[in-house]
């Protein structure tokens, strides 16, 4: 009877023993956390950032063209068939400002400052002189949505340029025109290399962390609400 006692004595510190290592009881203490700019993956041989968009993916706020409209790749004929978009963003100083931001810190380097083409790599070495100038008939005569293709999709030696937002890219396509003599645009970066700020894009607006647009269509203030009258209003995000 004793011996049965002290068997089940041994076995229950056993399974509280055993329990215990297998952190049986969980009680949120450890549990797996997304931090940001993480990286996780199931294979051990491929590392993915947690808050990446998946391939294909539209933004909160739609897109224009997406994957499975037109492809990505760097085909002429792909391009071409961009060339008849439209231009939805109006020339103004907000559009021109905007594009030369982008444009001097994505395209200058390869493009020049102006759109010559002529970089500092360039007279560094004349070898490096293989990017277009934008300023010739040719790129002239180029539709506005065949521009932005280009920036889309990128081909030859030109890389995608899909880190530039939709939106922003057609302020690229009117600075871009600016340069070509439409009309008097400012030339050079906007600010110094370091800066930041106003000097640089704003943040992005097709990123995943973009709330879905809202709309309100009743806002009862505390007056009305004493009139008993209810004032239409739209709130804009």
């Amino acid at each position: 009877m004793r011996n049965n006692s002290l068997l089940r004595v041994l076995a229950l510190a056993t399974c509280t023993l055993w329990f215990g290592a297998c952190d049986w009881f969980t009680d949120f203490k450890q549990q797996p956390s997304v931090h940001t700019w993480g990286e996780f993956s199931a294979d051990s041989a491929e590392l993915k950032g947690f808050r990446g968009q998946p391939a294909g993916s539209v933004g909160t706020n739609g897109t224009l063209v997406s994957i499975y409209q037109v492809s990505n790749s760097p085909l002429p004929l792909t391009i071409d068939s961009m060339s008849a978009l439209p231009n939805p963003v109006a020339v103004d100083d907000s559009s021109l400002l905007n594009g030369r931001k982008y444009f001097q810190i994505n395209c200058a380097v390869c493009h020049g400052e102006s759109g010559d083409a002529n970089t500092p790599m360039k007279q560094l070495n004349p070898m490096f002189g293989f990017p277009p100038s934008l300023l010739t008939d040719q790129a002239k005569g180029r539709s506005d949505g065949y521009i932005w293709g280009m920036m889309r999709n990128g081909r030859g030696l030109m890389p995608p340029y899909n880190r530039i937002e939709e939106a922003d890219r057609w302020d690229v396509v009117n600075y871009v025109r600016g340069l070509q003599g439409r009309y008097p645009v400012t030339v050079g970066p906007v600010g110094r290399p370091g800066e930041t700020g106003d000097k640089l894009p704003g943040v992005t607006r097709l990123g995943p962390t973009v709330p879905a647009a809202y709309f309100h269509p009743v806002v009862v203030s505390r007056a009305a609400r004493a009139g008993g009258e209810a004032k239409q209003a739209e709130i804009k995000p």
